[in-house]
């Protein structure tokens, strides 16, 4: 039986952080659940998981439905879309079957990118990389998950690029049901040799094709559309991750508008945290006086999950008088700020 490999290459950047990995993690397991109902599918999809943000891992090697399991996904920093499309092309080049004399290769393999933000790298190479030997050997479907991410640039990978308008839960099931409907007429079209690509009708109300010629590119190198600072727990150790949006407000000139950053949340990560987030070099910094908002520690409840120490790194603190850095070992007190504001590192979201 010839197989049709799908690979699903998920942004696990810190931007996707919350509620948006929570659904994706949710989507996948409904997805699996349904293709194992059904026949055409289960005779050919073989699935498998990427993820990437600084670097890029295999989270599930390709497999057949029946022996999946839907797997929890981590976060990194950055979003790194050259080392996740490198990693895609090592994974196709290591599992696709070709055709030979002796027997038929696999069908072309169907790709699913999810992305809410823009390449924080540059994805020249890797581009051009997958011009060359896979653009027209493999359907790669490029999701932007709401308006923040680089179509323009999706659009040198692909002419499928799509905005998933995720609003609410409700439009997340509906999105996953797309997806898990075009796998199955797929499936269905290359066991009757009609078709080896099949996208079911789109639901504009939750999905849409986007207008290329309309965008201009962005190609920032950071993810202006969310600020995220990585902290850690003072008393657990673990690391946390605190999101912020971007919102535009009125300025006190008459007609101007300034970009403030409103708190979305604070969510604990593991230590995969630092695996996936690649060479630490990135040191933009941004000023608190720009953030709105300031949450207690996901880890263990502190009042504080924002306070920097001398080193440069953001802990959290409680009632205790001497509090120890959990990045350096330094202990001393903390005193608030004097209203100012003052600089702090970010990440690359």
């Amino acid at each position: 039986m010839r197989r049709l490999p799908i690979y699903f290459l998920i942004d696990i950047s810190e931007s996707m952080v919350g509620e948006q990995i929570q659904q994706v993690e949710e989507g996948i397991a409904t997805i699996i659940k349904e293709l194992k109902m059904d026949p055409h599918a289960l005779e050919t999809v073989w699935l498998s998981i990427i993820v990437f943000a600084g670097a890029a891992k295999t989270l599930v090697p390709l497999q057949e439905i029946v022996s999946f399991y839907p797997p929890r996904f981590p976060i990194g920093s950055g979003t790194s879309l050259s080392n996740g499309l490198g990693h895609l092309m090592f994974e196709l080049r290591r599992n696709i079957k070709k055709t030979t004399m002796e027997q038929k290769g696999d069908w072309k393999p169907l790709i699913f990118l999810f992305t809410d933000g823009v390449p924080t790298d540059d994805t020249t190479m890797a581009i051009k990389e997958w011009k060359q030997n896979w653009q027209n050997s493999s359907n790669l479907v490029a999701i932007s998950f709401g308006e923040d991410a680089d179509a323009k640039l999706l659009g040198e990978l692909t002419e499928n690029v799509l905005m998933f308008k995720n609003t609410t839960a409700a439009s997340y099931k509906e999105f996953f049901k797309w997806i898990t409907s075009s796998i199955k007429s797929t499936s269905e079209s290359i066991d009757k040799k009609s078709n080896d690509f099949d996208l079911t009708k789109l639901d504009t109300d939750t999905i849409a094709k986007i207008d290329l010629s309309k965008l201009p590119p962005k190609r920032n190198y950071v993810d202006n559309n969310f600020v995220v600072l990585s902290a850690k727990c003072q008393n657990s150790k673990r690391p946390y991750l605190m999101k912020y949006r971007s919102m535009l407000s009125p300025s006190m000139m008459e007609g101007f508008t300034t970009r403030q950053f409103r708190l979305v949340g604070a969510f604990q990560v593991d230590n995969t945290y630092y695996e996936l987030s690649g060479e630490n070099t990135f040191t933009k910094k941004i000023n608190t006086s720009e953030l709105m908002g300031a949450p207690t520690c996901p880890c263990c409840g502190n009042q504080f999950a924002f306070a920097m120490c001398v080193c440069g790194n953001i802990h959290c603190i409680g009632d205790e008088k001497i509090s120890t850095c959990p990045w350096c070992g330094n202990s001393g007190q903390y005193g608030m700020s004097d209203g100012g504001g003052f600089d702090v590192n970010r990440t690359q979201g």
